[in-house]
């Protein structure tokens, strides 16, 4: 098939993982992948923000911001335009964002099906930070991208709820988690431990280190375990990082901290080797946590809050340990079972693993279900135009 993808994403951070994964897994499988997206993507690094552009809507004031972001549609659509009368795409692959009404318009123009991914309802998730400014508008641009798509991917059950809520029909929706790219997170490439991390028991947390992640608690809770085999690795940035090596200095246990800082991603499957551990103490409640999958993969014992949406993957004392919500006790008291129990510890492992192949949680095997559903909207439409001819003849 030829494909065309859009979207808004200008900044290489999980989102943009998901975007080339996607995108890539399509093109090693035979078609062809046409891309209409900000070209900034393509100039910023990983972790990368979204460069000038983001720091200008942060400077201008708000409603002002989301005006840009509407008129950025007006743009988006002429070039949606000239790519599809350029190219004759088979149909349309969209990355939901607010204010984007553009990828229906061309649809609509064009008469082409198109399949929108929603990783969030991002109406609510923006207006519960402060971010909705002109939220009639925004809550018309998001009904109006949820209704008028040919079919709708989100990624939890909890997140097409909000669809169904907002009136789209069941059968025009298909829960599509989030994947890993098998070539790279698995538990067969070998890599060695790091000196400092040979023959330890690593707990491990990758991302950004926020406070109601509570890993304050992981440092003392490694501290009251006299273990000098313990150690707390964190891959990633945070406002948080000073106060836990701060805590670690003070109860002596800096030697068992390990910060490793913002990794590429192509270093990311050597980091998470290190790791026996996993951590995901916090989750949005609609999400489809990309580093959750990528634990599983490689191998973790995880340990993670008992919410609906990671339910979606995980089962107590099967692939993972989960605690009750906002119960950091709890959470403590998995890590120490982890730590204590080494046969529970392996058979979690094991069990990770096999949820990858069971619940077919690979970027490859997503782009299959992709291109079958768009493949199922094409025969769709050409029986609905033999339907119309055979009625006016």
């Amino acid at each position: 098939m030829k494909i065309l993808y859009h979207h808004r994403v200008a900044s290489r951070d999980g989102q943009f993982v998901h975007i080339e994964a996607i995108i890539d897994a399509l093109r090693q499988q035979g078609h062809e992948v046409i891309i209409v997206a900000p070209t900034i993507s393509d100039a910023t690094e990983f972790g990368d923000d979204g460069g000038w552009m983001s720091r200008l809507r942060h400077a201008l004031p708000g409603f002002v911001s989301e005006l840009l972001e509407l008129g950025y549609s007006f743009y988006d659509f002429v070039k949606l335009v000239q790519v599809i009368r350029k190219h004759r795409p088979d149909a349309v692959y969209e990355r939901y964002n607010l204010f984007l009404p553009s990828g229906v318009w061309a649809k609509q123009l064009f008469k082409l099906p198109l399949i929108l991914e929603v990783n969030s309802p991002l109406y609510k998730e923006r207006a519960a930070y402060g971010g909705i400014h002109l939220p009639m508008l925004a809550k018309w641009s998001e009904l109006y991208a949820w209704r008028n798509a040919d079919h709708i991917l989100p990624v939890t059950h909890v997140l097409a709820d909000y669809l169904y809520q907002a009136g789209v029909r069941k059968s025009d929706v298909t829960v599509l988690a989030n994947g890993i790219d098998a070539s790279q997170f698995n538990v067969i490439t070998h890599y060695d431990r790091l000196p400092d991390l040979t023959g330890k028991t690593v707990i491990g947390f990758v991302g950004f280190c926020r406070e109601w992640h509570r890993l304050d608690l992981v440092v003392e809770t490694i501290a009251e375990m006299r273990n000098p085999n313990l150690v707390l690795l964190i891959v990633g940035i945070g406002s948080v990082l000073d106060e836990l090596q701060q805590k670690a200095r003070e109860l002596h246990i800096d030697q068992q901290l390990c910060i490793a800082g913002l990794v590429s991603r192509e270093e990311m499957p050597e980091w998470l080797a290190q790791i026996d551990i996993a951590l995901q103490p916090a989750v949005t409640p609609w999400c489809s946590p990309l580093k959750l999958i990528e634990y599983l993969a490689t191998g973790k014992a995880v340990v993670a809050p008992d919410s609906p949406n990671i339910r979606e993957l995980l089962t107590h004392e099967s692939n993972a340990l989960l605690f009750e919500e906002g119960n950091n006790q709890q959470m403590l008291a998995a890590i120490k079972r982890l730590v204590f129990e080494p046969d529970l510890k392996a058979d979690v492992q094991q069990q990770a693993v096999e949820t990858i192949e069971n619940r077919q949680l690979t970027w490859h095997q997503n782009a299959a279900k992709i291109v079958l559903r768009f493949q199922q909207l094409l025969r769709d439409k050409r029986h609905a135009i033999q339907d119309v001819v055979v009625k006016s003849n």
